[in-house]
């Protein structure tokens, strides 16, 4: 494959995940077994949702609300109040309404109305460890690309940790922008998976975090691709979504294969595409994205343009803009902080 260009990364990881999320949507929890019977090959309608084709949900809406936040630079009081503009008002909505809210970012955006700090908002309880922060995380990856590693950590863990603040939802956000970061430089998917298992163990071997590693041990063996799909879940609990995502992109050729594989294994079918389709589009470019399903997606022009304004913020921070060192203020988890800083 030939070398795929900066601004096609950006405008593939942002529109291969919301077209991923556009062709999940119709058949969200639809079982594996009918979709067996009755694949989804291309972009369908209503559905699940009983919207029109090209209708994508809260994973690219949270999405672009944090790529048009990262716009302007690195805030997370900003973040946090796009985020309840989204649900108060339908602001980066494909409907000019939310809907498919998880119930744990609902009940941060709550707190973050009430004035919670963001650095509080989050759930901490293990039963609040959907999907729901890793399906938005991806455009902090294409951002803080030019951050060493133990520095980045920290802000994607807190940038979670706005909805969804538990160490496993942390960590599994870390991983995916470890692994997009491989991909970013160059890598084909099994480089950067064989990479980022090799990275993650060492730099999450410490609390709050070492704990929870055995959780993530299916993907940071680097076997995740040679497990058979009756063993892969496609549940919404987001090590599960992590798992699905990376074991459809490197078993696939293309980002249509990516994709395709992804809705096709029931379940949360929308965000396992969308973050599937995230990294795919990053790894294949927007170029290698069927153009009949970019021209589908609903909004398509308005995307285009913030993707073009953020492709150019991500220049810019990776140019040398400089990104200071993050600290919690408020709850820590277990009184722990995040990598990088100093105990």
């Amino acid at each position: 494959m030939d070398a795929v260009t900066e601004i096609q990364q950006v405008r593939g990881a942002l529109f291969g995940l919301c077209i991923g999320d556009a062709l999940g949507l119709s058949v969200q929890f639809v079982t594996r077994e009918r979709l067996r019977a009755h694949p989804v090959w291309g972009m369908i309608g209503y559905g699940t949702c009983n919207k029109p084709p090209g209708t994508w949900s809260d994973d690219s809406s949270l999405t672009f609300s944090l790529a048009e936040s990262l716009c302007e630079g690195l805030d997370l009081e900003d973040i946090g109040q796009r985020f309840v503009r989204w649900v108060e008002e339908g602001y980066w909505s494909a409907d000019g309404r939310a809907f498919d809210v998880g119930r744990t970012t609902l009940r941060a955006v709550a707190r973050l109305k009430r004035g919670v700090s963001p650095y509080d908002s989050g759930d901490v309880g293990d039963r609040s460890n959907g999907n729901g922060a890793l399906m938005r995380i991806l455009p902090l990856a294409l951002y803080l690309k030019a951050l060493d590693v133990e520095v980045l950590l920290p802000w994607v863990h807190m940038v979670s940790a706005i909805t969804h603040a538990h160490p496993v939802s942390q960590m599994a956000c870390g991983i995916y922008t470890v692994l997009a970061i491989g991909l970013l430089q160059g890598c084909s998917p099994s480089e950067a998976y064989t990479s980022t298992s090799g990275i993650c163990p060492g730099l999450y071997d410490r609390e709050p975090y070492r704990r929870y590693l055995p959780r993530f041990s299916r993907v940071l063996n680097g076997k995740i691709d040679s497990l058979p799909e009756d063993k892969i879940s496609s549940s919404g609990y987001v090590v599960d979504t992590l798992e699905a995502a990376l074991w459809c992109l490197l078993r696939t050729g293309s980002y249509r294969d990516t994709v395709l594989d992804a809705v096709n294994l029931g379940g949360d079918t929308d965000t396992i595409a969308a973050v599937a389709g995230g990294l795919a589009g990053l790894h294949y470019g927007f170029d290698g994205i069927p153009g009949k399903w970019v021209n589908a997606v609903v909004r398509g022009e308005e995307i285009r343009l913030l993707v073009d304004r953020f492709g150019a913020a991500c220049n810019e921070s990776g140019a040398g803009r400089r990104v200071r060192g993050p600290s919690f203020r408020g709850r820590s988890q277990g009184g722990d902080r995040p990598i990088g800083e100093d105990p």
